[in-house]
């Protein structure tokens, strides 16, 4: 094989890792802007139940709980409908929210040390990273796939994901009770965080 033809096949090879390391780029800076704003809003929330306000719109702005969620439930999902869907996206988007900002304490600031993140397949990213909190050290993942932009769709703490954590319970829900027996615990996991 000439050099000329060797230089052309490896063309698209290189132009391929350009645009991967393009979306990993963009991917990592969102990740990084979304990290940024929640411990900003962490270090001047006066409380806890301030700090769930206040991270809100933050991680709606970076989190694709719409996605979440969907996958969360599983192919029950495609029973529900249009305004059941809704429904359980806010709720499931309020639990996790809540669920995310107890595990800070306001006015303490996690170190986050991010890794390289890796691009397993076109559209979607992986960042890992090491959090050291209140003296321990966890290994936290995030997922993030372009869905027209970069969100975050899910997280993976200790080797295990968020989605799939819920998964076998919203399963087991569904399987007794259909749609409803879903939405009614979702709203007494969200009724009970007060």
């Amino acid at each position: 094989m000439t050099l000329r033809l060797l230089l052309l096949s490896l063309t698209p090879l290189i132009l391929l890792s350009g645009t991967a390391s393009a979306s990993t780029d963009a991917a990592e800076k969102l990740l990084h802007s979304a990290v940024a704003e929640v411990m900003d809003a962490t270090s001047h929330a006066p409380n806890s139940a301030a700090l769930a306000v206040s991270v809100r719109p933050i991680l709606e702005k970076y989190v694709s709980f719409d996605s979440m969620t969907r996958r969360a439930v599983g192919p029950g999902w495609r029973q529900f409908t249009v305004d059941q869907q809704k429904q359980a996206t806010r709720l499931f988007t309020t639990l996790i929210i809540r669920t995310y900002s107890s595990k800070f304490t306001p006015g303490e600031i996690p170190t986050i040390k991010f890794r390289s993140a890796v691009s397993p397949v076109t559209g979607r990213v992986e960042v890992p990273t090491t959090v050291l909190y209140h003296g321990n050290y966890d290994d936290v993942t995030y997922r993030l796939e372009d869905e027209g932009g970069w969100r975050i769709t899910d997280m993976v703490v200790e080797g295990v994901s968020l989605i799939a954590n819920y998964r076998p319970q919203f399963d087991e829900q569904f399987k007794q009770g259909g749609v409803k027996a879903v939405i009614d615990s979702l709203s007494r996991s969200v009724s009970s965080q007060h």
